[in-house]
């Protein structure tokens, strides 16, 4: 049986107007999950590294992703690759960010490091 979520409409349901994320699918065994999250407009991307490998789908918005020493612009279609433990964030952002993040293994699988 295959699991299916539909992406936009987990979008709609965050809270508007704020840094708002949520989780839409987790598999049983524990070696991925996703999330959904929206930074406004102009907000401030507060996150710290993660425990867990992170990939980013940007299905909507602009900004800008700094990773580790790097920087690059992020619009709807770009995909990046965050390694657990290194220093991430948006910064930038200049129209409402929505992504969907892969996690690996599954987001609070890991022990904090």
């Amino acid at each position: 049986m295959a699991d299916s979520v539909d992406v936009t409409d987990a979008l709609r349901r965050l809270v508007p107007g704020i840094h708002d994320f949520a989780e839409i699918f987790r598999a049983p065994n524990g070696t991925l999950s996703l999330t959904v999250a929206r930074w406004p407009a102009g907000s401030v991307d507060d996150q710290t590294p993660h425990t867990e490998d992170e990939v980013y789908h940007v299905v909507a918005g602009r900004a800008m992703l700094l990773v580790g020493d790097g920087r690059q612009a992020v619009v709807p279609g770009s995909v990046v690759y965050v390694g657990a433990g290194v220093q991430h964030r948006f910064v930038e952002i200049a129209e409402d960010l929505e992504v969907l993040v892969f996690w690996s293994p599954a987001r609070h699988t890991n022990a904090a490091r």
